[in-house]
């Protein structure tokens, strides 16, 4: 029998989180007007986030095993809560650094937590599911932004901008805990597991999964501080881009294994590539309400699907599936955590406009390089390539 309360609740998890992380988003430029801080200040403050995620995710490997891996998703979602309104409270720069190192290590810590559980609710499945979990993080992402600009619109203050999210996003934990929120199966040995040397085909796609999940924390942080900068409106039309990226990623992902199956990985990688770029290299050259929404759609739509096929071509470069996901899934998630700081700080030495122009090159890459190493991958594993 399927886990079907579990998978719902699970979904319920990725949603949350996503919602947090997109509300946050929308409200990143007023605190640092209301801090009176400079790009490479901001950019310090998001590298404590940064750092407090990289600090946590280990230790929440270790703590499914001890706890099982729903009741570590539950208490780790329970801490995301407690931590999200944090920064708007904070009254310094010091501060604020300090509550973001919090704030990233919950969201890491979670993130590591919902995917081993979600990897779990697949494995009794019996299918490929992962993409939906994924889905739902983007959709949650998406209502988080609209939500944040709603409450920016109204004019309400940035406490209320993370405050009343997170009010939803407890009632998503608390139902999902009360709902099915548990381990399935025998609870999971802790593992040793020495260091491995990856291959040359592996690190070509953990490199890739690092540019493309670079592209979209950066969107996800400086989208709206950059349209901020650029234009005369108000707050909530700053938030748009953010918008128009969660909601392009959001649908496309739901669509994607048909994506994969008729262009072909390959494909869907190099195009992918090439459409963020185009919309990127749109919003930076052409910046205003309008192309904001279509360039950050463009965004969205090529990125969407390009991150699973590459940790589906990880999978087949190596003898054990997981050991390939895990180090381009690794790679991937240090992009998405230190890229924000490093535009923050690249925006302190050359302008913002400038520093987020090593999005569009990056994009540039993964489309002259990304399709030949996925297709790579999969003559090397002997496979067709992944539908997933």
């Amino acid at each position: 029998m399927k886990p079907i309360k579990e998978r719902i609740a699970t979904l319920a998890v990725f949603m949350a989180n996503g919602f947090g992380i997109g509300a946050w988003a929308v409200e990143v430029p007023r605190i640092k007007e209301h801090l009176s801080l400079s790009d490479t200040s901001l950019g310090i403050a998001l590298f404590a986030f940064a750092l407090g995620a990289v600090v946590a995710m280990p230790f929440a490997g270790r703590l499914a095993p001890r706890l099982g891996s729903g009741r570590a998703t539950a208490l780790l979602g329970a801490a995301f809560v407690v931590a999200l309104p944090l920064p708007a409270l904070a009254p310094s720069f010091p501060l604020l650094c300090a509550v973001l190192l919090l704030l990233g290590a919950a969201n890491g810590a979670l993130d590591v937590s919902m995917n081993g559980h979600a990897s779990t609710i697949e494995s009794a499945w019996q299918a490929p599911i992962m993409s939906s979990f994924h889905a739902a993080w983007s959709a949650g992402g998406l209502l988080g932004a609209t939500t944040g600009a709603m409450i920016q619109k109204n004019g309400m203050g940035v406490i209320a901008g993370l405050a009343l999210p997170d009010v939803l996003i407890g009632v998503l934990i608390l139902s999902a805990a009360g709902l099915a929120l548990r381990d399935l199966g025998p609870r999971a040995k802790p593992g040793g597991g020495g260091f491995a040397l990856p291959s040359a085909g592996v690190m070509k796609l953990a490199a890739l999964a690092f540019l493309c999940m670079m592209m979209e924390g950066a969107v996800a942080n400086w989208s709206a501080v950059f349209l901020r900068t650029v234009l005369t409106g108000e707050a909530s039309v700053a938030a748009v881009g953010y918008s128009a990226f969660a909601f392009s990623m959001a649908a496309c992902r739901i669509i994607g294994d048909v994506s994969v199956r008729r262009l072909g990985s390959g494909t869907v990688v190099a195009l992918g590539g090439f459409v963020a770029a185009s919309g990127l290299a749109l919003v930076l050259g052409f910046p205003s309400a309008f192309t904001a929404c279509v360039g950050f759609a463009l965004v969205g739509l090529g990125l969407a699907n390009i991150v699973p096929v590459i940790f589906s071509a990880a999978g087949r470069s190596t003898a054990t599936p997981a050991v390939g996901v895990s180090m381009a899934a690794t790679a991937g998630y240090a992009g998405f955590l230190v890229g924000p700081p490093l535009i923050g700080f690249g925006a302190g030495l050359l302008g913002l406009r400038l520093a987020l122009c090593v999005l569009v090159v990056a994009a540039l890459i993964v489309c002259a390089f990304g399709g030949q190493a996925v297709r790579g991958a999969s003559r090397l594993g002997g496979a067709k390539v992944a539908v997933e």
